[in-house]
């Protein structure tokens, strides 16, 4: 009930106010670098790890399925501006059809920590395995969604044994974006995080849906904009630079062809998503980038007997703006 009241007054004070949060501090409770105080669709737990010398802990819900279990895994690994929560329509689609789905927010995201380390997608996809094995699970299917599409692709090509099937959800990488858009160190790209506000980081999240933004959408976005008047603000800044720079210098995309693993590509073929799109000052360059119809063909060629699924005048994420089509193409392949 407190959650509802205050995705209301976002969503009231987004549609009318236009006011930056981390200007004004109006309205919102904040909430700290873990999101503690707000609550997931499941039970959230947590993988101690150590890295570089820290102690961290990982969040990761564990769903059992609501209907008879076939003895299958999926693990649902979520993008760099999203969290695990946004996955709950897919959790439940998945759990009524007999499956069990592991859904970690990887350490820098969500309810994890957010430490000042080396952040590569080999590390991402250790820590996911290692969660696999702390669970006991042997094999799963992974599905990636944007950010979460490097790591899955990093996940299969370490881990094939581990890799029953890989999704990949309009995943970025599919391109190299360092021949185009201008490199920015850690201080810039630090800076740029903490100069957000409400009205920037929503604008930016529209950008997901070129033919409208949904409604639906605004519950995936009031956690991350609570975070911005919450003095822990400077530590998500910094992850959040830290992990920008780890997708700008650690492509996989000319790794695909290697992916051994049965592959299903979902892509929205109105999807323009390109990772520094803000940097890249030459238009006829810019034009270039993110033409998604192109890379997710060019990408299917790549990785043997992989299939495509293009969904027509939909953006960066099926599953939350034609779920429908996202569960049926799904399901299909599972």
């Amino acid at each position: 009930m407190r959650f509802t009241v205050f995705l209301f007054v976002l969503a009231w004070w987004l549609g009318t106010a236009g006011i930056g949060y981390a200007q004004s501090g109006v309205g919102l409770t904040p909430l700290n670098a873990t999101l503690d105080g707000y609550d997931y669709p499941y039970p959230v737990h947590h993988l101690p790890l150590r890295l570089e010398g820290q102690h961290l802990q990982m969040a990761y819900m564990d769903v059992a399925p609501t209907a008879k279990a076939n003895g299958r895994t999926v693990v649902l690994l979520h993008g760099k501006n999203f969290f695990g929560a946004y996955w709950r329509g897919t959790v439940q689609t998945l759990t009524q059809a007999g499956f069990r789905v592991v859904v970690p927010d990887q350490i820098g995201f969500g309810k994890s920590d957010k430490p000042d380390i080396h952040y590569s997608f080999h590390q991402l996809a250790r820590n996911t395995k290692h969660l696999l094995d702390t669970l006991g699970i042997r094999r799963a299917v992974v599905v990636g969604h944007s950010m979460g599409g490097m790591v899955a692709t990093r996940f299969s090509l370490i881990y094939p044994e581990t890799t029953e099937k890989l999704v990949l959800e309009n995943p970025i990488g599919l391109e190299d974006y360092r021949l185009a858009v201008p490199f920015r160190s850690i201080d810039e790209a630090t800076a740029q995080e903490l100069r957000t506000t409400a009205q920037s980081m929503r604008a930016y999240h529209k950008s997901y849906y070129p033919n409208g933004y949904p409604d639906a959408h605004d519950e995936w976005l009031a956690p991350l904009i609570a975070q911005l008047a919450h003095p822990d603000y400077a530590k998500v800044a910094l992850a959040s630079a830290l992990t920008y720079a780890m997708i700008y210098q650690q492509p996989v995309c000319y790794e695909f062809a290697r992916v051994q693993v049965p592959t299903l590509l979902i892509i929205g073929q109105d999807d323009r998503t390109v990772v520094g799109k803000g940097l890249v000052r030459d238009p006829s360059v810019l034009a270039t980038l993110g033409q998604y119809p192109a890379l997710g063909r060019r990408t299917a060629n790549q990785i043997k007997g992989s299939k495509l699924v293009p969904l027509a005048g939909v953006g960066h994420i099926p599953h939350v703006q034609v779920p429908d089509q996202f569960y049926k193409a799904l399901l299909a392949f599972l």
